[in-house]
């Protein structure tokens, strides 16, 4: 429940927080998880959910869409943040939503920040209310609660990744807070098109940082003559501070088609200008590094497995180090891929079993493959016979398939 202040000073809050959607159709964005007809949006509109947690990038939506799960759903809603809370509050909170399921059969929706941040005390204090079903767990995370979170919580919720918002939610949204905002429509603001494409494409998918640049970018700019407050890509790049240059939507897909493209191809010197040329934009590198790990697996693979490694390290380093250091890890990055031997068996093998797999999903397991069956005792353990013995493990109907050709691999093996 609000507090009696919640709204006093609404307008000093931040233009993200005023704009922040409290209905599930103003929501952008996520429309794998929240179009019409997917999980998550069944769930919700039939007051149905789960503990769940969210994870993804900043500015993507997940504390909105928690509150509006548990604005929606007729129970109780407590709110805390991992960095700040107990476990002396944590057993509070259990303990208060235990007697009052007990005696109005209402239970809680936890929403919790920042879940990863949580000590394995803390999420052990949790997991007799999960398990008894006082508590609906609802968790926000920037990192994948699979590596971040403790396995006990991970594995009692549906997890939900969110993704970047692309450049037509994001202008949509800075288009609607003109409009829509009890601030900013006081002003008579004229936007041009390449500021509005530059907050949306430099704000690498987050909303929130969009948002603020341009709520700084209005109430700091003197209006004309006329009475107009007019926002230019300039003005726009202060306000995100970054340096403004020519990139509105289609030029940024064709640089980063040009930037894969000159991975794929070994051209060093192209990659690495194009994946500067992308940074001195304002995308942020990580962007860059995400499309480097890809291909590391895409066009090396196992020829060169380290391009994986230092792809990922690169990813890592953006992440805890920040800019300009961090490029130093991505220029290492980009370079060891251009360099390697290129091998796309790994893309082959990985549409191949696929489309296998969806085409044959019903095929019966090899007997002897089977888990402690009678049929179980005729399987061949490799290492009884040197560490490879020649066995049929897929089903009948595909075993003269294969995903991945060995290079100079010994024919009988």
């Amino acid at each position: 429940m609000d507090s009696l202040f919640e709204n006093l000073h609404n307008d000093k809050k931040p233009l993200a927080e005023r704009m922040r959607p409290t209905e599930l159709d103003d929501v952008v964005g996520q429309k794998h998880i929240l179009g019409k007809g997917k999980l998550l949006r069944r769930l919700i509109e039939a007051k149905r959910v789960p503990s769940v947690i969210f994870y993804g990038p900043p500015g993507t939506g997940k504390t909105t869409l928690a509150r509006i799960i548990a604005d929606t759903s007729n129970s109780n809603f407590v709110k805390l943040n991992a960095i700040s809370s107990g476990v002396a509050e944590v057993k509070e909170v259990m303990e208060k939503a235990k007697s009052d399921f007990e005696l109005f059969g209402k239970k809680t929706y936890l929403l919790l920040d920042e879940c990863h941040r949580w000590t394995k005390a803390q999420s052990d204090s949790l997991l007799a209310s999960l398990e008894n079903g006082y508590i609906i767990f609802v968790g926000c995370t920037t990192e994948n609660p699979a590596y971040s979170m403790t396995r006990a919580i991970v594995s009692r919720c549906s997890v939900f990744e969110f993704k970047p918002l692309d450049i037509a939610d994001i202008s949509a949204v800075l288009k609607r807070a003109l409009v829509k905002d009890e601030v900013l429509s006081k002003f008579k603001v004229k936007i041009d098109d390449d500021a509005l494409t530059y907050f949306a494409t430099a704000s690498g998918g987050d909303v929130r940082s969009a948002l603020n640049g341009l709520e700084i970018g209005v109430i700091t700019t003197k209006a004309g003559k006329d009475g107009v407050i007019l926002i230019t890509k300039e003005i726009a790049s202060e306000c995100l501070q970054k340096k403004a240059l020519t990139l509105n939507d289609d030029v940024y897909y064709h640089i980063l088609s040009a930037f894969c493209k000159s991975l794929r191809g070994s051209d060093t010197t192209a990659a690495l200008y194009y994946a500067n040329r992308l940074i001195e934009a304002g995308v942020e590198p990580q962007v860059i590094a995400r499309r480097t790990i890809a291909h590391a697996s895409e066009d090396v693979g196992l020829s060169a497995p380290n391009a994986l490694v230092q792809a990922c390290c690169a990813l890592y380093a953006l992440d805890n180090l920040g800019m300009p250091e961090g490029n130093l890890a991505l220029t290492q990055a980009i370079i060891y891929v251009c360099e390697s031997p290129k091998d796309n068996r790994v893309v082959i093998a990985k549409d191949m079993a696929i489309d296998d797999a969806r085409n044959h999903p019903d095929d019966h397991v090899p007997d002897y493959l089977k888990n402690h069956t009678e049929a179980s005792k005729n399987y061949k353990y490799p290492h009884d016979y040197g560490g490879w013995v020649e066995q049929q493990y897929l089903p009948d109907s595909l075993k003269n398939r294969c995903y991945f050709k060995r290079k100079n691999r010994d024919d009988k093996k």
